[in-house]
């Protein structure tokens, strides 16, 4: 792969509607739901704790081989990687990474049959995990190659040839990347200009276009890449193709390595293809099934932000602690002051929190009987929101000393504690593998599913009036039944015994799934088709799901490590705690789901759109003109 100036921006692609943007969508969507899922349920009425409590308990193999690993990683990383250094150079040294290679680092999830290590999805997180602690961007070149990077969607859908060619490759340290976005292309697929068209005799395509915000990719022997492929008879639309890409293929460029906010030493790149010649055996599942198969990459791909949102978590609340007992002002150490022990308490229970829906929307997908699908983006969601909050609130107690750069602290002589690299690094969760809204759009999307099987034609925007009639009573008749289920019953509070001190929490949010699923019903009658357009309705309604989801996991994880690894019966008491501020945001959503001011705020948003409201830029400095094609 050759490195290049960067490119003129070539023109904007095709006008594409929100129709063509929704059927693209659609089209790739998992529709049915074979195996159970304790999110679903929960946006249907039922706390199904039974789907999480006990927390299914990792293969005794894949542990075992997991803790191994993280003893011997350990011990590396506190002799050989020096994070501060990495945050200062922007690169990760060739004897990281070597020693990286040498611990088959690269090969945690890849089958012990092509020599990787095969470690399950909670011991694989809780290692991603640990190493993101000492550096992110260590962090997040394992993951970006593992997690979403080739070996994952060739070990789902690659054939017995393909797998035989690469999975060793990798389990000797070869690095991979996933190659989705463009510059025009976010989350709008539908966008998509990067073609692969079949060659005349059919052995191969012709790659063109350009992908952007590539992780791993300028050091990549190998990505996945989305292209579009020559529509089928019939039809308009050129489908979305997966392809297995070889770096040092000619026509494989690397324009510009680029530079963020936080994760300093990453590598991320700007990549252009021209005229790349990809075999038609490096063809991944087949054509027109790259997006779903980018999709169902990430459903277990996403996981492993959370896990490390959650070693964010644990990191913080032992920075916080010390600092809070150390640090004496007004005659007592700021911890023993009310506005500090608020933050400290908040910090601990939802770092706990944080672990637990890590832990069991791991331990669900390394179970293999649930679909977590809602799970993962939920977690991702959470997590990432809540490590976010967290590490704002460490940086709160730590003042200036948090604020301030590790570099700077240490030429002043006090510790080196990265606070503010720490939520530099975090910023990003809310945004790459999907971005909070989107996560709410998908699991909306998914939470109505059951409603518009039986709404037919009746919420379709553009369908007749005698269509939508039509479909009326029968939806009608659903959503009497739906109201009639969820207004009856009470909460089962013997049934919960288990949870001990907690059981009153899973009675509270057994009640609330009900009113969740009452709700949403409503919406969907209230709204019909304009239920779409209220995304902060629907957001309203998943942030309560996610609360929920959080809530349960939470109590099941609770129950799980009391008395574990000398921790006595502090689940416990974080999991209370927890949840009580839990009950708190959900009850607040509710009275805000119908009674807001998005009405209010959506019109003069508008009106700020149409720059009526040029008058507030001004005094300030001009900033750069954005280039969006």
């Amino acid at each position: 792969m050759s490195t290049t100036e960067a490119p003129e921006r070539k023109a904007s692609p095709q006008t594409v509607t929100e129709r063509d943007a929704r059927e693209v969508t659609e089209a790739a969507r998992e529709k049915e739901w074979v195996k159970p899922s304790f999110v679903r349920e929960l946006f249907l009425g039922n706390l199904r704790m039974d789907l999480i409590h006990p927390i299914p308990e990792p293969d005794p193999g894949a542990r075992e081989r997991g803790e191994k690993f993280m003893a011997d990683m350990k011990e590396f990383l506190e002799r050989e990687v020096d994070g501060l250094q990495i945050e200062k150079d922007g690169k990760i040294p060739e004897h990281v990474m070597q020693g990286l290679r040498e611990r088959k680092a690269f090969a945690m999830k890849i089958p012990q049959e092509y020599g990787g290590l095969e470690l399950s999805q909670v011991m694989y997180g809780r290692a991603v995990a640990m190493i993101s602690t000492y550096s992110s961007a260590i962090g997040v070149l394992l993951s970006a190659h593992q997690s979403i990077g080739v070996p994952q969607p060739l070990k789902m859908f690659g054939t017995p040839e393909q797998k035989q060619k690469y999975l060793p490759r990798f389990a000797e340290g070869q690095i991979s990347a996933f190659a989705l976005t463009e510059p025009d292309v976010g989350s709008d697929p539908a966008r998509m200009e990067a073609t692969a068209d079949p060659t005349p005799d059919g052995e191969a395509y012709i790659l063109n276009g350009e992908k952007l915000w590539c992780t791993n990719a300028p050091i990549a022997d190998v990505m996945v890449v989305m292209a579009r492929t020559p529509a089928k008879e019939g039809r308009k639309r050129r489908p979305i193709t997966a392809f297995i890409v070889e770096n040092d293929w000619e026509g494989v460029t690397n324009e510009h390595r680029l530079e963020f906010m936080g994760l300093r030493g990453i590598e991320n790149g700007l990549i252009t293809f021209k005229d790349v010649r990809v075999p038609k055996e490096n063809l991944l599942w087949g054509e027109g099934k790259g997006l779903k198969l980018a999709l169902t990459t990430l459903n277990t791909g996403r996981l492993t932000i959370p896990a490390t949102c959650a070693a964010a978590g644990k990191w913080c609340t032992r920075v916080a602690r010390e600092f809070a007992a150390e640090r004496v002002q007004w005659g007592a150490p700021v911890g023993k002051h009310d506005a500090v022990a608020q933050m400290l308490g908040e910090i601990a229970s939802h770092s706990f929190a944080m672990d637990a829906v890590a832990e069991v929307a791991s331990a669900l997908a390394d179970a293999e009987n649930y679909d977590i699908r809602l799970e993962a983006a939920m977690a991702k969601m959470w997590n990432s929101e809540t490590a976010w909050r967290v590490g704002d609130l460490t940086m709160q107690i730590r003042g200036g000393r948090g604020y301030e750069t590790a570099d700077s602290l240490k030429k002043r002589g006090e510790a080196p504690v990265p606070v503010e690299q720490m939520l530099r690094d975090l910023r990003i969760n809310m945004i790459f593998e999907g971005s909070s809204e989107i996560m709410r759009l998908f699991i909306a999307r998914e939470a109505v599913d059951p409603h518009l099987q039986k709404a037919g034609r009746f919420i379709e925007p553009d369908a007749s009036i005698g269509e939508k009639a039509k479909d009326m009573v029968g939806l009608g008749t659903h959503m009497a039944g739906w109201f009639a289920g969820n207004v009856a019953g009470w909460s089962r509070w013997p049934s919960h015994g288990e949870f001990g001190a907690l059981s009153g929490h899973i009675g509270f949010a057994e009640r609330r799934a009900r009113k969740l699923a009452r709700t949403l019903a409503y919406a969907m009658s209230r709204y019909g088709a304009r239920l779409e357009k209220k995304q902060a309705v629907l957001f309203r309604m998943v942030e309560i799901g996610a609360e929920l989801f959080a809530m349960g996991a939470t109590c099941a994880y609770a129950v799980k490590q009391t008395g574990q690894d000398g921790a006595g019966s502090g689940p416990m008491k974080m999991a209370d705690l927890f949840c009580r501020h839990a009950r708190r945001r959900i009850d607040e959503r509710f009275e805000r789901v119908f009674d807001n001011d998005d009405d209010a705020t959506y019109r003069l948003a508008q009106e700020v759109l149409k720059g009526q409201h040029a008058w507030l830029e001004q005094g300030v400095a001009e900033p750069p003109t954005p280039d969006l094609g």
